[in-house]
């Protein structure tokens, strides 16, 4: 697969251009996007279904997409003494004077060239930051540098200051904001290069801070050639099979590599937070992430590598994960990872070709010691037919330091066959090593040795005791290990089967209770094991789930379970009295001081700090659509012609008067299973008890407008592999089964029925228009309506479209064009990066509709992605989508069709 041969291009990108002729299409929006509209006096709904440029919809679903959402908090940022929770302040849907921000589009990656980072931190930051009392709720603002934008706020490791990302016009830096004084410091005086890595670190100590910056005397813009220098190559000669995804955004042109190049290569730092000091380390180079050993004297760095690609994106192109000391000079290398070409045989699944820290042989569960005495990691010794070497690059070796471990297991252990063996094979020793400075072979030490492989490592927060999970089956169980003593363990949970009513839940950990990364705490990532003041106990949250959630509501449970005997107590347990509960932070475990979350049906979500049962609220949050949390709701089974029954939710107007059949809206999302059994597994979490949240593109706003909103579940099924077999079918008996339910029921007028849904829902709504006469309007947006354009898999779908043919053409509706029933409204992102759902489909669709004398329109969003973002896009939409289901489904009228011309139909031209 040629992949760095020559490939020049025009002074624009294939993609680009054809992105810009999809912008210049909407000033042709109204003779070209929508058509067969019916010949009747102009009305609002007729004037905004052509109208150019935004548009605003009515007051009612206007409100509803400004809505102050921001306001609302969730406590989860807790500092380091536990006294205050941070949190970031929004300001709303981003304006789409901040989308258009000029940026290069680099494989995927959206680079805001003036201001040196991912154009994502312009678009979407915030606009300010608070703290929030965890003893009564008060708040203080802290101040950031004026007329700056903010992300990525911690707390500074003891507490005393909070900092952040600053975003300006041109420049990204890192601000400390002292909470004494409340004055913002800059501490970076060379901006960030904020493209690959969009965050910084502190060392244990809060002392200095680990980022990369631009690197110095970095030159200007490569400059692109006014003349093409060739054509763009794309070639595949190896005879490899490979199963690309279609990807949205590639590079096409040598200038883009070299832009990648530019946009990516940064200089690591660590800076002196009281002098602001930068000491460079190492040469610049495409830094993708950096992890700072606690002391901030080494580092694990990730690397992009080369080559690169013109047929994937950039986030599959090779790298490197190395550690760096001080100086930057190499010590070792953890793993690498070739570029991703999507290649698959019969020997190894998709994902490219690779070693390294993976769940295949080799290290596991690399991560700093927080003690700062190296790292830690998981080897299982390689199996006898493959030579020791092959497990990884640098690893310690069997046997070396052993510390007995695991063969003289606690009295009540039962047997346990690890996984490492079929058929009776004999089983290899998985050990835990100790990896020291300088991360050579022979720094590499055993500090635990298990008989079957270990998962789920961590250490208590003195690094005396390890934790680690067996699994067998379906079965496992943690064990604790005191490192001093290592040949006696203690099974301190065992689950025993995959019962799902009986999850005794996960361990808790010490994470996200302070500055820092959450994993330094644990040895395998995500905290220290949370102790009981005496050490002698640890905790276990779960949630405890009922064979009957539309009767039982979900609980949730803290146990403190003894260590060495396995007893546990439980110490919380929610309430179920209307409400939905859980613990979201603790403040003292052994004090049962808790911060928890309450919600219900009619009241949303607040936080209070839980003393030993006794309860104070902490949040003032505002239901923002509080005529939608009082609206009628109906909750029911839907049974189809062959059986299979699923549930429908159905949202009726405020007032809704007892059989009054109104026009409706469906929004829906089907979705694959093998059986009834599998189906109904996914029913098993639903809490009654539970607010609902609505957000910027809740269809439930269609109820002030008079609609009742129809949110069928649409299961498609069949064997493992081949439930699409059955797509055209199930689609068609589903929604007949749920609009005989509701007519049985005098919901809705089966008369004026709208149907619609984003991506694959939008995909199954033309599937519906085609496949059903039920239907007088829909909604579609960012679909695929061309299977044959993803012909090496889909959603579920692992068949290719050459072994499963009439699948591909059959589940495709533009095929079906020609049986469109109804009115279609598309809506599709100009710069929509989902694979599979190319721009391309909704032109092709319209374009065939057009021609074929059907009611159809088609919106085309600048600067959007898969799924509409900016304040006048989201308000573009409800206006567009209100006035199409007033004219098509409310107040329908007779189609006219007018004449045909007298110059004969559309032929396409050359």
């Amino acid at each position: 697969m040629t992949t760095t041969g020559v490939s020049p291009n025009t002074t624009e990108a294939r993609t680009r251009r054809r992105r810009i002729g999809l912008v210049s299409l909407l000033a042709l929006l109204p003779l070209t996007l929508v058509a067969q509209v019916p010949q009747q006096a102009a009305s609002w709904a007729d004037e905004i279904i052509h109208k150019e440029g935004y548009v605003e919809p009515p007051r009612e679903l206007a409100d509803a997409v400004l809505a102050p959402r921001y306001l609302n908090v969730t406590l989860s940022n807790l500092s380091p003494d536990k006294a205050w929770f941070l949190d970031e302040i929004g300001d709303g849907p981003p304006p789409m004077s901040r989308f258009a921000t000029p940026y290069h589009e680099l494989g995927g990656l959206f680079v805001d060239y003036r201001g040196n980072r991912v154009h994502s931190l312009t678009a979407r930051s915030n606009v300010g930051i608070q703290i929030i009392s965890a003893t009564d709720g008060s708040k203080k603002a802290v101040a950031i540098p004026a007329g700056a934008r903010v992300s990525g706020a911690r707390w500074t490791p003891d507490g005393t200051g909070v900092a952040y990302l600053a975003h300006t016009a041109d420049a990204t830096h890192i601000y400390i904001t002292d909470l004494a004084t409340n004055r913002p410091k800059q501490i970076t005086k060379t901006p960030l290069l904020a493209t690959l890595v969009t965050s910084f670190d502190f060392a244990a100590d809060g002392k200095t801070i680990v980022a990369v910056e631009i690197p110095e005397g970095r030159g200007p813009l490569p400059a692109e050639s006014p003349t093409p220098q060739g054509p763009e190559v794309r070639t595949s000669v190896t005879g490899d099979k490979n199963r690309l995804r279609t990807y949205a955004s590639l590079m096409s042109t040598p200038h883009q590599f070299a832009l990648l190049e530019y946009h990516t290569t940064g200089q690591l730092v660590s800076i002196d937070v009281a002098t602001q000091a930068a000491k460079k380390i190492g040469a610049p180079a495409m830094i993708r992430s950096v992890d700072p050993s606690p002391d901030g004297q080494y580092f694990r760095v990730t690397t992009m590598t080369k080559p690169f690609s013109y047929i994937v994106p950039t986030s599959n192109f090779g790298q490197k994960e190395e550690v760096w000391d001080a100086t930057g000079k190499v010590l070792t290398e953890i793993s690498k990872r070739d570029i991703n070409l999507g290649v698959q045989d019969d020997d190894q699944p998709a994902g490219g070709r690779g070693r390294g820290a993976g769940s295949g042989p080799g290290k596991r569960e690399l991560s700093w010691r927080p003690d700062g005495q190296g790292l830690t990691y998981l080897e299982q010794e390689a199996p006898p037919e493959e030579p020791a070497d092959a497990a990884g690059a640098g690893t310690g070796r069997a046997g070396r330091g052993a510390r007995g471990g695991g063969a003289g297991a606690a009295a009540g252990d039962e047997p346990q066959e690890g996984r490492g063996g079929r058929g009776g094979a004999a089983q290899r020793p998985d050990r835990l090593y100790q990896w020291l400075p300088p991360f050579s072979d022979d720094s590499a030490k055993v500090i635990y040795e298990n008989r079957a492989r270990m998962s789920n490592h961590r250490f208590s927060e003195d690094m005396k005791m390890l934790f680690y999970r067996e699994t067998q089956g379906q079965n496992w169980t943690d064990y604790a290990v005191a490192l001093d003593t290592p040949a006696e363990r203690f099974a301190v949970m065992r689950r025993r089967g995959n019962d799902f009513y009986t999850n005794p839940g996960s361990m808790m950990t010490t994470a996200g209770g302070g500055g820092g990364r959450g994993g330094r705490g644990g040895g395998g990532g995500g905290g220290a094991a949370l102790l009981s003041a005496d050490g002698a106990s640890v905790f276990y949250q779960g949630t405890q789930y009922d064979k009957n959630p539309d009767e039982v509501p979900p609980q949730q449970f803290i146990d403190q379970v003894n260590i060495r005997t396995g007893d546990k107590v439980r110490i919380y347990e929610s309430r179920t009295d209307g409400v939905s509960e859980r613990v979201t932070s603790v403040l003292d475990i052994d004090a049962k001081k808790f911060v928890i979350s309450s919600e219900s049906p009619t009241q949303v979500t607040q936080q209070f700090l839980v003393v030993d049962g006794q309860r104070k609220q902490l949040t003032n949050n505002e239901d923002m659509a509080a005529d939608l949390t009082a609206a009628p709701k109906q909750r029911f089974t839907v049974t189809r012609a062959d059986g299979f029954s699923f549930r429908t939710t159905v949202t009726l107007p405020p007032g809704y008067q007892a059989g009054t059949k109104l026009p409706a809206i469906f929004w829906f999302y089907p979705r694959e299973y093998t059986s009834q059994d599998s189906y109904d597994e996914t029913g098993r979490t639903y809490d009654k008890n539970a607010f609902q949240d609505f957000g910027t593109r809740s269809m439930q706003y269609f109820v002030r407008l008079g609609y009742a909103v129809v949110e069928p579940d649409s299961p498609i099924v069949g064997e493992q592999g081949a439930m699409n077999n059955n797509y055209e079918n199930d689609l068609r008996n589903n929604l007949a089964a749920v609009i005989d339910e509701l007519d049985r029921r005098n919901l809705v007028d089966r008369q004026r029925l709208a149907i619609g849904g984003h991506s694959y829902g939008a995909f199954s709504t033309v599937n519906a228009m085609v496949h059903t006469p039920f239907f007088k309007a829909g909604i579609a947006g960012d679909g695929n309506y061309n299977r044959t354009l993803t012909p090496l898999g889909f959603q579920s779908e692992r068949r290719i479209l050459w072994d499963a043919r009439d699948v591909y053409i059959g589940m495709s509706p533009f095929f079906r064009a020609n049986d469109l029933s109804g009115a279609l409204l598309m809506y599709h992102g100009i710069h929509d990066q989902n694979v599979g759902t190319d721009p391309d489909n909704s032109l092709r669709l319209f374009h065939a509709l057009n021609g074929l004398g059907k009611t159809v329109a088609l919106y085309m969003y600048p600067l959007e992605d898969h799924g509409p973002a900016a304040k006048e896009t989201l308000l573009d939409l409800w206006a567009r989508w209100g006035a199409w289901l007033d004219k098509y489904v409310k107040n329908p009228e007779p189609m006219v069709k007018p004449a045909p011309s007298a110059a004969g139909g559309g032929g396409g031209g050359r």
